[in-house]
């Protein structure tokens, strides 16, 4: 990860919500774990670009609009 990944900002978990998944539900249509799901949307973890490519698709939403640089 690079230097700036702290100040990545993200709207995981609204545009989760907002789609009325579940932390495990997102993670099986990303395949990864629902942790990873939970770190990403804690801002503790900045998924790979196929990640999130992931992520925006299953949310039907574009990667930008999920994860913002301030």
């Amino acid at each position: 990860m690079g230097k700036n990944h702290q100040k990545l900002r993200n709207k995981l978990e609204a545009f989760r919500r907002a789609a009325g998944l579940t932390q495990q539900e997102l993670s099986e249509a990303a395949e990864v774990s629902r942790k990873s799901i939970n770190a990403i949307e804690n801002g503790i973890y900045v998924p790979s670009t196929v990640l999130a490519l992931k992520i925006a698709k299953t949310l039907d939403c574009t990667v930008e609009e999920i994860f913002q640089l301030p």
